[in-house]
């Protein structure tokens, strides 16, 4: 009697367990993945007014807009030379739509014309290509720190020479 009460209070502790350890593993889990999708925290500033988003997003958007703008002069350049009809389609075509958004761009360039789509498909292999193999990414960052540090200098330096003359005029 008492063997077979010892086998039903085991049955029925151990699926509750299983479901338990079950359970906590996939809060481990959810838990894990969550830290994986949020950033680090490290010792960044926190930037606010970016939503979701990380002001690294919104220079990806910013950069990607841009090499959709160098991608239309290079096909541009190419068109010129051997297609002067196509040439002057896009060229017609940037005058009725803004190149400030590269996505809403070739989208809109892809619908005008199967001519148009075949336009906005070598804009978008121009602007992959260059944005991987061309565009030098160190450089960027260089220049980024070097303008950032002589602006920053240029804005101090422009404020003590008129501060110090309001000053002297006292």
């Amino acid at each position: 009697m008492e063997a077979s009460g010892a086998i039903a209070l085991s049955t029925s502790i151990v699926p509750s367990l299983r479901l338990r350890s079950q359970s906590s593993a996939h809060h481990r889990f959810s838990v894990r993945r969550k830290a994986l999708l949020r950033p680090p925290r490290c010792q960044k500033m926190f930037v606010p007014g970016f939503g979701e988003a990380l002001p690294e997003a919104k220079a990806a958007k910013n950069l990607q807009d841009f090499f959709t703008y160098v991608a239309v002069r290079v096909v541009l350049g190419q068109l010129e030379s051997y297609n002067p009809e196509a040439h002057e389609d896009l060229k017609e075509f940037m005058s009725r739509n803004p190149l400030n958004d590269g996505d809403k761009f070739c989208r809109n360039l892809m619908r005008e014309s199967p001519n148009h789509k075949a336009l906005a498909l070598r804009i978008m292999q121009v602007r992959s290509a260059y944005s991987k193999e061309d565009f030098e990414w160190d450089n960027l960052k260089k220049l980024a720190f070097k303008m950032v540090d002589e602006s920053n200098t240029r804005l101090m330096r422009e404020y003590v020479i008129e501060t110090s003359h309001l000053e002297n005029d006292k």
